[in-house]
C-alpha cells in the first residue's frame, strides 16, 4: 500500500515563496553595489528574485543553463540565489579571491553561459574574460549609473526590463539547483552540484534546535561567502524560519562587521580569523555587543581562547561545525547533550572543542585503511567518512562515483568518534593546507615550483600560524650548479596563484625525506623542521 499524500516536490522557491506569504515584512539590511546600506523585507526581495528569473529568461537562459556568480553578500546577490534555480537556471557560485588560472578553469569547467559580477569586480572579470570558453552573457550587478566601463561587452543589472510578472520555473527535486567547486586541495577543483531537494533537506536540518537553532526572532549575519561551501546554508535557512538577516557586502573588517553587527544580528556565522580580528578590535576599543547571542565557528578548528573569550567577555555561545563542500556543508555541530551539560566545565570545554555530533540526514562513521569499521570509543582513529541525502555522490564531469559501494563518502579526515556521536578532527589524510578556513593545495605548489630553473624538488607542508591556522611553507632540493633564491622562486609563483595561497617562506635543503615507494614523506619533513625548532617569520 501507497500512501496518499500529496506531490509537492521540494524546490527552493517554496522557501521564498514561504517567507514573503508568512514572514512578508522581516527586515534585510544589506551593504548594496552602489554604496549605502538599503533596507528589503522577504516579501520585497522575492519580488526582486522574479525580476531577476524574468530577466534571466528574456537574456535566453535555458533550463539547466549555469550562471556564474561572483558577488559579495548583499540583497541583490541574494535574489539571484532564489533568481537563477526559479528560471531553471543553476547558480555557480565563483570566489573571486582564487587565481586567474584557478577561475578559468572552474568557469569553463561547468559550461557557465552568464556571468554576473558585483561592479567592484569587473578588474577580476576583465582578465579571464577573453580565456572563457563558454561564456555568451556578461551582466553588471549595478543599475546603468553605477556600473563601471569595461573591455568587454557587458550589460547593467537593469538593462533587461522586468516587472516581476513571471512564475517560477517548476521541474523535478531532483534537477540541479546550485554548483560549488572544491579549491582543488588534491590537484584539479572538483565540481559539487546540489539538488533543489538537497538544499531543501540541508537548511532543514540546519534550523534544527541542536543545530543553528534559528527562528523567526533571530537575525542572521553570514560573514562567511555565499560563494564558500554552498554559503553554509544561510541564504536558505533564514528565510525559511522567517529570521531577519543583515548581508555585510565587501568591508569586512573588524569596525565594519562590529558596525554591522549591531543593526540587532543575534546569530552570525565565519571561519576563527574573523573572529580573532573582532575580538583583538572590540578589546581595543572597548566595544560591546549589544544583541548577538552565538556565534557559528568552522572551516578550520577554533581554537580554546576565542570559545573563552566570546562566553567570559561578551555572554555569546560559540558553537563549533564540520562540514565540506561535498557536504552541502552541514556535517556536525558541537551542541551539547545532557549528558555532556551534567559534566564539569573542563569536560563540556572538550565537547565544544570537537566539531560535534551529526543532525538528522547526515550518518558519519569511522573506517581503517581496509574499509572496515573503527570503534567509537574517542579514542581509536580512523578515516572519517558520510553519508546521506545532501551529500555528493559524484563530481561534476567525473565517469564515476565518489563513494563507495556502501554509498560512504570519504572526507580526507581523520578522526574520533565517541559513544554520543561527538567527532574530533586529529589529522588529515591527504597534505593539504588550510589557511583562514581556505584550503591550499600543497600538490599545485610543488608542482609549479619545480618549473623554476634551479629546482630539483619541492615539497609544501602546513606550518602553525596563530591568526590563520596554518600558513604554507616551501621545502626546496636545489641545483648546487645553480640554485635559485627564494626570491626567484616566489616570483616564478606568483603568476599561478592568488596572493594568500603562495607560501609564507621558503626553505633549501640539501636532500628531501622520502618512504619507501620514493615518495616524498610529509611526516618525516614536519618532523625536521620540529626538532630544528622552525617557525613562520612574522608569525
Amino acid at each position: 500500500m501507497m500512501g496518499l499524500m500529496q506531490d509537492w516536490p521540494l524546490r527552493v522557491s517554496r522557501i521564498i515563496d514561504h517567507a514573503a506569504k508568512y514572514h512578508p515584512d522581516r527586515r534585510i539590511v544589506s551593504a548594496s553595489a552602489e554604496g549605502p546600506i538599503v533596507e528589503t523585507t522577504w516579501r520585497q526581495l522575492r519580488e526582486g528574485a522574479l525580476r531577476s528569473a524574468q530577466r534571466l529568461s528574456r537574456m535566453g537562459l535555458a533550463k539547466g543553463d549555469r550562471v556564474g556568480l561572483m558577488a559579495w553578500n548583499t540583497a541583490r546577490h541574494l535574489e539571484l540565489w532564489y533568481g537563477v534555480p526559479g528560471a531553471g537556471g543553476v547558480a555557480h557560485t565563483l570566489n573571486p579571491r582564487l587565481s586567474a588560472e584557478q577561475l578559468v578553469y572552474i568557469v569553463n569547467h561547468a559550461a557557465d553561459r552568464f556571468l554576473a559580477f558585483d561592479p567592484d569586480l569587473a578588474p577580476v572579470v576583465a582578465a579571464i574574460a577573453p580565456r572563457l570558453e563558454t561564456v555568451e552573457r556578461f551582466i553588471c550587478l549595478a543599475d546603468a549609473a553605477h556600473a563601471p566601463p569595461t573591455p568587454f561587452d557587458c550589460a547593467p543589472w537593469d538593462a533587461a526590463p522586468a516587472d516581476g510578472d513571471f512564475a517560477w520555473v517548476g521541474g523535478e527535486e531532483g534537477e540541479a539547483c546550485g554548483l560549488c567547486y572544491t579549491s582543488g586541495t588534491t590537484g584539479a577543483p572538483k565540481g559539487v552540484c546540489y539538488s533543489h531537494r538537497s538544499n531543501v533537506l540541508h537548511a532543514m536540518a540546519m534550523v534544527q534546535p541542536d543545530m543553528l537553532a534559528l527562528s523567526a526572532r533571530d537575525v542572521l549575519m553570514p560573514v562567511v561567502p555565499l560563494f564558500h561551501a554552498n554559503g553554509w546554508s544561510t541564504a536558505y535557512s533564514a528565510p525559511m524560519v522567517g529570521a531577519g538577516m543583515v548581508l555585510p557586502g565587501r568591508d569586512l573588517t573588524p569596525p565594519a562587521l562590529h558596525s554591522m553587527l549591531e543593526r540587532g544580528v543575534t546569530v552570525t556565522a565565519a571561519v576563527p580569523t574573523v573572529w580573532l580580528g573582532l575580538l583583538d578590535h572590540m578589546r581595543r576599543e572597548g566595544l560591546r555587543l549589544s544583541t548577538l547571542n552565538r556565534v557559528v565557528i568552522g572551516g578550520s578548528a577554533c581554537p580554546q581562547s576565542v570559545i573563552e573569550a566570546f562566553q567570559r567577555d561578551y555572554g555569546v555561545e560559540v558553537l563549533h561545525a564540520w562540514g565540506m563542500t561535498e557536504t552541502s556543508p552541514l556535517g556536525s555541530f558541537a551542541s551539547l547533550k545532557p549528558e555532556i551539560l551534567a559534566l564539569p566545565e573542563a569536560e563540556r570545554m572538550a565537547a565544544k572543542l570537537s566539531v560535534g555530533h551529526p543532525p538528522f540526514t547526515v550518518d558519519l562513521d569511522l573506517r581503517d585503511d581496509f574499509g572496515a569499521p573503527v570503534l567509537r570509543d574517542g579514542a581509536s582513529r580512523g578515516r572519517l567518512v558520510v553519508r546521506g541525502p545532501c551529500v555528493a555522490k559524484r563530481y561534476v564531469g567525473a565517469e564515476a562515483d565518489a563513494t563507495d559501494p556502501e554509498g560512504w563518502f570519504d572526507t580526507g579526515d581523520v578522526a574520533t568518534m565517541d559513544g554520543l556521536g561527538y567527532v574530533r578532527i586529529v589529522d588529515r589524510s591527504k597534505d593539504v593546507i588550510k589557511s583562514g578556513g581556505e584550503w591550499i593545495s600543497s600538490i599545485d605548489l610543488e608542482n609549479v615550483a619545480v618549473g623554476c630553473p634551479g629546482v630539483l624538488e619541492a615539497a609544501a607542508v602546513g606550518v602553525a600560524h596563530p591568526k590563520w591556522g596554518e600558513r604554507p611553507v616551501l621545502v626546496i632540493r636545489p641545483d648546487p650548479a645553480a640554485p635559485p633564491d627564494a626570491a626567484r622562486v616566489l616570483d616564478h609563483m606568483r603568476p599561478h596563484f592568488a596572493t594568500w595561497q603562495l607560501p609564507d617562506d621558503v626553505l633549501f635543503m640539501a636532500a628531501l625525506p622520502h618512504t619507501a615507494t620514493g615518495k616524498l614523506s610529509k611526516r618525516d619533513l614536519r618532523a625536521q623542521l620540529e626538532q630544528m625548532g622552525y617557525s613562520l617569520p612574522h608569525a
